[in-house]
């Protein structure tokens, strides 16, 4: 739907990026929008900033309701009328303008965005934005930023408030970082600005204002997350039901992750497989599917520790539920293997669907073993062993050998 301005047909709605810098940042274009504006949504702390720009005394001016999605209704129920929306920075970089735009005919709206809070604290800063990991967790979980505490490495994080700032500097520490420099930077743009740099240890003022962003420059020994798969044991907790590291890394192998898949990973144990798979890329989804209740609490705080809290986790019999799930790409098997479970899942999943399965026992291997004659793909057996002491020399001790099978639907 359009409207009609000065004889031409315009998008109804004008999403316009805002800063603290108010109506002085403003391009000639946002202010010609906002002049000829009938309804102007958004923050109360951007309404506050408004100037009054519009020649028509009746333009009505809404604040946007909280939780974001509730205010979507009010919007698009303006369809047809000169409408803006203020939000923040550049409404496409971690801002509101994704989830509006979902909602509407591409020809419905234009964007004109102003610089993001990034970009203003990376120039600030003097940081190449483009070397820099930007994270936007306002309202997510700021253990997020575990998977990117590398020494050397710098981070940009836009957070809630000035609680939250703590809260990221106390994480940062406990994952072995104390040694990390990190800078408060309040209200940039505006005449309210200010940029503060602390020890990450130390204790932070209790008077850090929002907006806020945080700029870390990682520094410590703690245990950095490596890039390949197969981290160490130690990264996960369990009580002995885990792919071991070295399996492992073969198992992601075979898996193949690619960005934005979704995996099924059935008898998830400690989780490590899923973890892993969601640590290849941010856009990545796993289902974790586990009988035991303990061990699928012990997974999800896994996930969490590391990074990766949107891990979901299923309860109980895997059977049962895999109809609840979302059809995955590819699905491991690291426990609970069974021949009706092979057929439940060669019922429901779709082909093309990568699947790997690990066993231990002679039973499940046997199974395996007649599957890969039923249905083709790879067998391989797997066999690890260690040094270790032998008297007053040293041997080779031998683990249990893992049969893999390999195999598309």
């Amino acid at each position: 739907m359009f409207i009609v301005v000065n004889g031409n047909e315009v998008p109804w709605l004008t999403i316009i990026g805002w800063g603290e810098s108010g109506t002085q940042g403003l391009t000639a274009a946002s202010r010609e929008a906002l002049a000829r504006a009938e309804v102007v949504f958004g923050a109360r702390r951007h309404l506050r900033l408004l100037e009054p720009l519009s020649a028509d005394p009746t333009t009505e001016f809404r604040e946007w309701l909280v939780p974001f999605a509730d205010g979507i209704p009010q919007l698009l129920a303006e369809r047809g009328r000169r409408v803006v929306m203020l939000a923040s920075g550049d409404p496409f970089w971690f801002g509101a303008g994704t989830s509006l735009v979902g909602h509407l005919e591409p020809q419905e709206w234009q964007a004109l965005p102003s610089p993001s809070t990034f970009s203003l604290a990376a120039s600030r800063l003097g940081w190449p934005i483009q070397d820099c990991t930007c994270l936007g967790l306002h309202a997510k979980p700021l253990t997020r930023v575990r998977p990117y505490l590398h020494p050397g490495r710098r981070v940009l994080v836009l957070v809630r408030d000035g609680d939250a700032v703590a809260e990221l500097a106390r994480w940062v520490c406990q994952f072995g970082f104390a040694d990390s420099i990190l800078t408060v930077l309040e209200a940039l743009g505006g005449e309210h600005e200010r940029v503060r740099a602390f020890p990450t240890s130390a204790t932070l003022p209790d008077d850090i204002a929002h907006p806020v962003a945080v700029a870390l420059e990682v520094a410590g020994e703690g245990p950095a997350l490596p890039l390949t798969p197969g981290l160490a044991d130690d990264f996960f907790e369990h009580d002995g039901q885990i792919t071991k590291q070295s399996i492992r890394a073969m198992t992601l192998a075979a898996l193949g992750p690619k960005p934005g898949e979704r995996l099924w990973d059935i008898g998830t144990g400690s989780g490590s497989i899923a973890i892993e798979w969601l640590l290849a890329h941010p856009d990545n989804q796993a289902v974790g599917f586990e009988q035991n209740a303990s061990r699928a609490a012990r997974a999800a705080h896994n996930a969490r520790q590391l990074g990766v809290d949107w891990l979901e986790v299923k309860e109980g019999s895997a059977i049962e539920r895999l109809n609840e799930a979302p059809p995955p790409d590819a699905v491991f098997i690291g426990g609970g293997l069974s021949q009706a479970l092979l057929e439940s899942l060669w019922q429901i999943l779709p082909s093309g669907v990568r699947i790997v399965a690990n066993a231990v026992t002679l039973e499940s291997e046997a199974l395996l073993a007649h599957w890969h004659q039923q249905a083709g793909g790879e067998l391989l057996r797997l066999e690890l062993a260690s040094a270790a002491p032998l008297g007053t020399r040293r041997g080779w001790k031998a683990s249990y050998p893992i049969v893999q099978w390999r195999g598309v639907r």
